[in-house]
């Protein structure tokens, strides 16, 4: 379902919003404080970290005059001046963190993916429903204006039932060598969790389908073993690369629908990875910010590239704000006026499942049910 357009002076009315952030590594100065400091309305007072340096460096450049350091959560969690808490933490920490928030009354921001595992994801899904917080997981994907077009054409029947869906995450060499991706007990796996959890969630949301029959994955350990010079971010140690370096998985819906899932930090592929939706009417294929359209017309094929208008998008009309900035400004939006956030937790433990899913078949070698 659409969110009714925002204005420019609406979004001028949000009150103030009192922020704690827990964990002030690299997605937080990369993503989250950098965009929640460009909304007026929202004042960081609280920086939790293990690291007491990181936790002072982010106080710095973004906290409010006053704002604290921790290095315990639970410390922060016991203010209650606090209104909102980001958890930007590594995936094992996800859950506890979350939930320890909900239950101190704080609506939650969580870093993809939702949780090292279903059963962590489901116990914070149970927890924001019994607190009546929010809860939301990063997933900045979905404020794309490309992703907003789609999904508009899709609720609208112009491409006819959706019954193929490719959702690719392809790194021909990127392994991130910052933090801990190459841990497995942090991180709960590699490229799948990391960052075929972006392309799995944009994919069931474009579609609005979340009833998976069954999931059949396939992980491979085939180019880790071999320290890359050619990999963007350096050189890794084999030693080090815990996890998969590529995973594939095939996703059959109820009502039949398919989905091809492909997710790798370093793979021999040169060619254009791209999502790709396909039904009965008509496709579309994603390629950067423009969209490549296909369909039949007078018994003819046609083929149109669209590039949606960054400033059309659901919320905040007219302006021009990245999709990590959108996400940070709607989220906030949604507190004030308490309408729920673009990702509902539901759906997000849904690609949990489906993740877990496709570790089960490749370790098992079988099909996973629903």
């Amino acid at each position: 379902m659409s969110i009714a357009i925002v204005t420019e002076t609406q979004s001028e009315e949000m009150r103030d919003v009192r922020v704690g952030i827990i964990g002030c590594g690299g997605i937080a100065n990369g993503k989250h404080m950098p965009s929640l400091h460009k909304l007026p309305n929202v004042k960081m007072v609280a920086f939790c970290d293990l690291i007491p340096q990181r936790a002072e460096d982010a106080c710095q450049e973004y906290g409010e005059p006053g704002a604290q350091t921790y290095t315990d959560y639970r410390q922060l969690l016991a203010r209650d001046d606090i209104e909102v808490v980001h958890v930007l933490t590594p995936n094992c920490a996800h859950a506890e963190i979350s939930i320890a928030a909900l239950q101190s009354g704080k609506h939650v921001m969580c870093e993809k993916p939702m949780a090292a595992s279903y059963q962590e994801a489901q116990a914070m899904l149970a927890a924001a429903r019994e607190s009546g917080k929010f809860l939301t997981i990063g997933y900045q994907t979905r404020s794309q204006m490309t992703h907003q077009y789609v999904r508009h054409m899709v609720e609208r029947g112009e491409l006819g039932e959706v019954y193929y869906v490719k959702a690719p995450s392809i790194r021909r060499r990127g392994v991130p060598l910052w933090g801990v991706f190459l841990d497995k007990e942090k991180q709960g796996g590699g490229p799948l969790i990391d960052i075929g959890t972006h392309s799995i969630d944009a994919a069931l949301a474009l579609i609005n389908n979340y009833d998976v029959e069954s999931v059949t994955g396939s992980v491979y350990r085939k180019l880790a073993d071999t320290a890359m010079n050619s990999n963007e971010w350096g050189i890794w140690d084999p030693k080090d690369f815990q996890v998969e370096d590529s995973a594939m998985g095939w996703v059959k819906f109820k009502n039949g629908a398919t989905m091809v899932v492909e997710a790798s930090w370093v793979l021999n592929y040169a060619g254009e990875a791209n999502m790709t939706l396909c039904g009965t009417k008509g496709g579309v294929e994603f390629r950067g910010d423009t969209l490549r359209i296909n369909g039949e017309k007078d018994g003819s094929l046609y083929t149109t590239d669209v590039k949606p208008n960054s400033t059309a998008r659901d919320l905040f009309h007219g302006q021009n704000l990245t999709c990590e900035e959108y996400e940070a400004k709607q989220w906030i939006y949604s507190i004030v006026h308490n309408v729920p956030p673009i990702t509902k937790p539901e759906q997000a433990c849904v690609v949990s499942h489906i993740i877990e899913a496709m570790y089960e078949s490749a370790r098992t070698g079988k099909t996973i049910y629903f």
